[in-house]
């Protein structure tokens, strides 16, 4: 082509080129996909993102002696009480990443509109019992500037003192429930209670009352003042008022996903754990437990009805505690079973299916934790009355993992009937009871037990302990990536609480 016809047909080009380009904005306009996510789905996603992760079963149920497995590797951890900063990490790396960064995401962006107020303060509560459960996890934590790196790009947030964090806490679930409107805006896309208001509140105010009891050796003044608001302004009392994560085949329980995978013949219920619900007659053991009869393997372990499983209370044997794969086979063979295989597991076909529910905070804790604050004297109520509404609460929320989980009227009756509360033992037996309503609540459990001192456990005897001071694990370990990127807060926390060893106790967790 010619420079003649180049000119001639320039004038062309530029029109189609300008013809292209106007408009062009709005034909590239998906005019379909969401610009601007609702805040109340970022709520579901937090919600959804408290469910408890893989660390419950590799520490806090082995800790406390509920389940236990024999095995090292990825698993290592409560089993031979070592230090495994692969998993200690856990609750950390979910609940800052998946919880307190779309809390703090919604609250910056509805705080200014009052149309959103009950969204609000459904959040700060939230985030609250978030960062109360990272901060019993691990102690010292970044909280006032913890979880800002998206919204105000605080890259390397300041460690703020258990104590401190604790106070706030306190303040944010206050004021979060007193600002609480039924006249608002009801949230009902909300997946925890549909945006009841007066659910919320109990929430709130419940954990308000756990917060109070973590407080009964380091401050037993702040301690009584709260449990009293709690009770005052009213708790969780009922198992239809449970905070609790439904989850489904989208959004399984980690536990029972774990529990049905590859780790399913690698973890048992604990010789401690088992030996307690038989030697009281629970029918909870039922419930919760099965035993693989004869299994020499994990291929061995049939199931469904047709399988070897029986839920017989008089079967099951816990796994004796400091065991590794070798020693739990010797174990098993003295016990006459045919393989460590045979020892009693939760059951996988119930309590730990992959749909099965995540409780956060329940009735049967409520009422066991007022029976406690009744019995020291701190609210005025039959301590008797709440003890045994809250052994009643826990039996009867065993139906809502399987309808074969039930625990008959008949034989809730006759065990609260044989085991009434003792004034003179009824500290430990309310705790002892706490710690079975906590099954598969790990965290919940741990702190418990910590602050309680109740069940009163043997320490785990496995040999090499990586264990300096205590007999007991008292936290997790920071996360190696924390320690690495963020050293000069890290070590201030550090200098402050202790060693970030497994073995260092957090503030509330006073030695006596």
């Amino acid at each position: 082509m010619n420079k003649l016809n180049i000119f001639r047909f320039l004038p062309v080009l530029l029109l189609l080129v300008f013809a292209c380009d106007e408009g062009f904005d709005e034909l590239n306009t998906n005019e379909t996909e969401a610009t601007e996510v609702d805040p109340v789905f970022q709520l579901n996603e937090a919600i959804i993102n408290m469910s408890y992760p893989n660390s419950q079963l590799v520490y806090d149920l082995g800790i406390i002696q509920q389940i236990i497995t024999p095995n090292s590797g990825v698993l290592t951890g409560a089993n031979f009480n070592q230090d495994n900063r692969n998993t200690t990490d856990d609750m950390w790396v979910n609940f800052y990443r998946g919880v307190i960064r779309n809390t703090r995401d919604i609250i910056s962006r509805v705080e200014e509109n009052p149309a959103r107020s009950n969204l609000l303060n459904m959040t700060r509560i939230l985030q609250a019992h978030a960062f109360m459960l990272l901060t019993d996890t691990y102690g010292d934590i970044p909280y006032f500037e913890g979880g800002k790196a998206f919204t105000e790009q605080i890259l390397y947030p300041a460690y703020d003192a258990q104590q401190d964090v604790y106070a706030d806490i306190f303040n944010e679930l206050t004021e979060a429930a007193a600002a609480l409107n039924a006249s608002g805006q009801i949230e009902s896309a909300d997946v925890l209670y549909g945006g009841d208001i007066d659910l919320w509140t109990k929430y709130a105010n419940s954990l308000i009352l756990r917060g109070a009891m973590r407080l009964t050796k380091v401050d037993p003044g702040t301690a009584q003042a709260r449990a009293s608001q709690a009770f005052q302004a009213g708790v969780i009392t009922e198992n239809s008022e449970n905070a609790v994560i439904r989850h489904d085949n989208n959004y399984r329980n980690e536990t029972g996903r774990i529990l049905n995978a590859t780790e399913a013949n690698n973890y048992y219920l604990a010789g401690p754990f088992v030996e307690y619900l038989q030697e009281t007659d629970d029918p909870r053991l039922r419930a919760i437990a099965v035993t693989y009869v004869g299994a020499a393997s994990g291929p061995e372990q049939v199931l469904g009805p047709d399988g070897n499983g029986t839920n017989d209370p008089d079967v099951h044997i816990g796994m004796p505690m400091g065991n590794n794969d070798e020693t739990a086979r010797q174990a098993a063979a003295a016990l006459g079973l045919a393989s460590f295989y045979e020892f009693a597991q939760a059951d996988r076909e119930r309590v730990v299916k992959q749909t099965a529910p995540m409780y956060l905070v329940t009735a049967a804790q409520s009422l066991l934790l007022l029976s406690e604050a009744a019995n020291r004297g701190w609210i005025t109520a039959s301590a008797s009355e709440l003890y045994e509404a809250g052994v009643r609460a826990h039996m009867e929320k065993m139906a809502t993992y399987d309808a074969n989980s039930t625990v008959p009227e008949e034989e809730i009756v006759e065990y609260i009937s044989n085991n009434p509360l003792n004034d003179a033992t009824a500290l430990q037996q309310i705790n002892d009871q706490y710690w079975i309503a906590s099954f598969l609540n790990g965290p919940e459990a741990f702190a418990n037990f910590r602050r309680s001192g109740f069940p009163d456990l043997d320490p785990n005897p496995f040999p090499g302990q990586d264990l300096t001071s205590e007999e007991f694990i008292r936290r997790h370990t920071y996360p190696s990536d924390e320690i690495i990127v963020n050293p000069e807060n890290v070590n201030t926390a550090i200098s402050r609480q202790g060693p970030d060893i497994l073995d260092t106790r957090v503030w509330w967790d006073v030695a006596q």
